[in-house]
């Protein structure tokens, strides 16, 4: 496996600048569009997006194959959900409401091999369809990302602890659902802001990396006060759009 996929790992937890969005569109076009982009990663939502099973698979068969490191934000933190994911070739997995260390435990263990945890099977994409030794594919579960996303208040509070679970690699604050818990109508509260110092230094504290959506450029840039170092910016369906509207604007001021 190329040094993308094998080193995002390592880029994530020693807290470097990436820069992803999220997948909506279940088509492999996709990976074969943004893959030369220049961005650090994708995200493919299987938790809000029509992703069945072999959609994607074959989204992930992609990105394997052309070294372009694919996280899997799964419906749920389920260990049928995050097998699933990682055995079809995610570099990892985004688990959606964490609210409790004993969340982030589960989720953890589920991702990692040991009594208990992820099933072993040597014949997946991820372990190279039989092609390794056990010690090897056993070793490269090193690789294997676990991201916990920040959803709701009571995962503001246990912040702390749930960076300091072992096998939990960053932490993710979703600002619309946390806006919405807190009673909000849009992403601008003293209580988001309040979370994001909260998590942000919770992050800086176990080396986590600390993670979230944002827009565009500028709510990034904003957002670095607290210590972000991984963006997931808007989604393929938002940058069509932006791109479909500035060409309109752009032509109607040409030639008008």
């Amino acid at each position: 496996m190329g040094k993308r996929i094998s080193g995002f790992r390592a880029r994530l937890t020693g807290r470097e600048r990436l820069v992803g969005t999220f997948l909506k569109t279940p088509a492999h076009e996709m990976i074969e569009v943004l893959a030369p982009t220049g961005l650090d990663f994708l995200c493919l939502d299987a938790e809000h997006a029509a992703f069945d099973r072999g959609r994607l698979d074959a989204c992930l068969a992609l990105a394997r194959a052309m070294d372009f490191p694919a996280l899997v934000r799964v419906p749920a933190g389920t260990p049928a959900n995050i097998l699933m994911a990682l055995d079809a070739g995610a570099v990892g997995v985004v688990v959606p409401h964490v609210g409790s260390a004993e969340t982030a435990a589960a989720v953890a263990k589920a991702a990692h091999f040991g009594e208990g945890g992820r099933g072993f099977a040597g014949s997946t994409r991820w372990a190279g369809f039989a092609t390794r030794g056990m010690g090897e594919v056993l070793d490269q579960s090193d690789e294997t990302v676990v991201i916990a996303q920040i959803e709701e208040p009571s995962g503001v509070e246990a912040c702390e602890a749930i960076a300091g679970v072992d096998g939990i690699d960053a932490l993710f604050i979703g600002p619309a659902d946390l806006s919405v818990a807190y009673g909000k109508r849009d992403l601008s509260s003293d209580e988001l802001d309040a979370a994001f110092r909260k998590v942000g230094e919770a992050c800086a504290a176990k080396g986590r990396g600390f993670v979230t959506w944002v827009p565009n450029a500028a709510k990034a840039a904003e957002c670095s006060a607290y210590g972000l170092t991984t963006f997931v910016v808007g989604s393929e369906h938002s940058w069509m759009a932006q791109g479909a509207r500035e060409a309109v604007r752009q032509i109607g001021e040409a030639t008008g």
